[in-house]
């Protein structure tokens, strides 16, 4: 495990007429082991804190091995600033790498940072990296936060130039509607920038220090939620150009030239989306410069994750066409039992192969597979002849009689099995809360790398008592015979039960008790399919799991009783 940090640490914008996105400052280490980076915060970059804004405290003046609770080891320290310090630690309870906020319980915002990290880890969004701990022991405060040891910063990726569209693409959609969910439950980060953004190893993007990075600086704002969107805003004009919108450099990135204001992306750079460099447009706050484009702003996280949905759908890039190694001749067709070696300087003639089949031997076999075709055909004609003229005498025979058996298979018109397009999916939510609603239509994508997920549950296989079950809807369009149901799930082990029945919208008027079953089926592997013992004509079918594995922890949530569903197909 990689257990090297690349601490972000605060590079502060002393004008403070910028907003907060055009602030060259970063966050705090929440959690990211790759290239480690200096501390930066010296008094010529940062500027002495007056004893007002560090709270009349110091850090504490703690080191490597000293133990927090006797559990949290701390390891090495990566940001000290402002009368705090983050420390990459070690959990020896549980064994695996964490990341620690440490300040004094005296200091003027211990209080404050306390309340957000507890806000923060009640959320409990997979999205964000979660808070772990948050503690207030003797004179001391400090968060425990997750380590992702396999996340690199979106600074780190936008290093090497723009993101392609499609990771571009990713990325907004999945920060959009993350913190759209942050926002409906009145949280904020007010800190969204390159690096508090993380993309893991599995292509899933996540957003370090909800409310807690702003909360040990004290930044606040009467508009959070527009202070929230232009910063995604500015995140999707930077990987769209690798510039910073606006005229101060941050972030590793170049800012604008000096006296143009805010361009679109699509003329900073040849060859931007011009829907994603619209949608960056409407996300920064630019003065009415998107009236050009004739598009409302998005002033809101929740607008602007609609403004994305009403985007055609960008696809993942085809993968490359490797072309294979060229023929090598063996040693031994190229040794003394193959041809004479040629002699240097000497071009030496290669012969030329007589056409196909001209040999002795070439011959006879042509011929005799002429014969053969033709007593073929012979034989055929005779017995298609003899065939025929005996169903003709049956059909002149007045008093011949034909059974039928009403058992033969060959009498049967087999219909045959086509698939069915899913028009639209909305998650259903039987009780409790939802699972991953924005995720449902990962489900119907064609995209096996992309997924729907339930949250992780402590006992199982069976989800009840906890939720009777979880599941989708899904929209055919039009009542269809459904006949087969098949999905690919992203979890194995134990089993995983499905069963899907036929309903009467995508908010159905009925629990499952009163909808018509189609099928179901149990399974300990990564697909399943289900086969309905005759058709069944419906609109709406619901998938509704009731039974789930116990998978191990990854990067989206921790090791427990859970499932994911990759993609889903109807055939009728």
């Amino acid at each position: 495990m990689a257990e090297r940090s690349t601490a972000a640490v605060d590079v502060a914008d002393n004008s403070g007429e910028e907003p907060l996105t055009a602030q060259a400052d970063q966050s705090t280490a929440d959690g990211v082991a790759n290239n480690r980076e200096r501390d930066t915060d010296s008094d010529e970059a940062q500027g002495t804190p007056t004893s007002e804004e560090s709270g009349k405290a110091s850090p504490p003046e703690l080191h490597s091995g000293h133990k927090l609770a006797r559990r949290y080891r701390l390891e090495e320290c990566v940001t000290r600033l402002d009368g705090f310090s983050s420390w990459r630690a070690v959990d020896e309870k549980l064994r695996r790498a964490v990341g620690v906020h440490l300040l004094p319980a005296d200091h003027a915002r211990a209080r404050s940072v306390l309340a957000a990290a507890r806000s923060s880890a009640l959320l409990g969004d997979p999205r964000f990296v979660q808070v772990l701990d948050a503690v207030e022991d003797n004179d001391l405060v400090y968060v425990v936060h997750e380590w992702l040891p396999d996340a690199t910063e979106l600074t780190a990726l936008l290093a090497s130039g723009p993101l392609e569209v499609y990771d571009a693409y990713q990325m907004v959609s999945q920060v959009a509607s993350a913190m759209a969910a942050a926002h409906r439950e009145g949280l904020a980060h007010l800190r969204l920038n390159p690096n508090a953004v993380l993309r893991t190893s599995t292509g899933q993007w996540r957003i370090r220090g909800l409310a807690v990075n702003a909360a040990l600086r004290g930044i606040s704002s009467d508009t959070p939620q527009r202070t929230d969107t232009e910063a995604i805003g500015a995140l999707l004009y930077a990987t769209l150009t690798q510039r910073w919108p606006y005229e101060n450099d941050a972030y590793g990135l170049a800012g604008l030239p000096k006296d143009i204001g805010l361009i679109p992306p699509d003329q900073v750079r040849a060859g931007v989306h011009r829907g994603l460099s619209e949608l960056a447009m409407r996300a920064l706050a630019n003065d009415g410069a998107t009236a050009s484009r004739h598009e409302s702003p998005c002033t809101t996280p929740e607008e602007l994750v609609k403004a994305i949905g009403e985007m055609p759908r960008i696809r993942p890039p085809e993968p490359a066409y490797t072309a294979p190694p060229q023929y090598q001749r063996t040693a031994y067709q190229q040794g003394p039992y193959g041809r004479p070696a040629a002699h240097p300087g000497v071009t030496q003639p290669v012969p030329t192969p007589p056409p196909p089949l001209q040999s002795r031997t070439g011959k006879a076999l042509k011929w005799s597979v002429s014969a053969l075709l033709i007593a073929a055909l012979g034989l055929g004609s005779w017995q298609l002849a003899d065939a025929l003229m005996e169903r003709g005498g049956k059909a002149d025979d007045p008093n011949q009689t034909q059974t039928v058996d009403g058992d033969d298979k060959n009498d049967e018109q087999t219909k045959p099995v086509k698939p069915i397009s899913v028009q639209g999916a909305q998650e259903y939510v039987a009780s409790g809360s939802a699972q991953a609603p924005q995720d449902v239509t990962n489900t119907y994508d064609a995209d096996a790398s992309t997924f729907w997920r339930t949250k992780k549950y402590n006992e199982g296989p069976q989800l009840a008592p906890y939720k009777p079950g979880v599941g989708i809807v899904y929209d055919l369009g039009s009542p269809q015979d459904v006949s087969t149901a098949s999905i690919g799930l992203r979890y194995t082990g134990d089993h995983t039960t499905v069963h899907f029945y036929a309903t009467d919208a995508l908010s159905p008027s009925t629990g499952v008790d009163g909808m018509t079953e189609i099928a179901s089926a149990t399974t300990t592997g990564s697909s399943l399919t289900a086969k309905a013992s005759k058709p069944v004509k419906t609109r709406y079918v619901l998938l509704w799991m009731t039974d789930v594995p116990n998978a191990p922890s990854d990067g989206y949530s921790g090791a427990g009783y859970k499932q994911a569903i990759t993609d889903v197909t109807f055939k009728g």
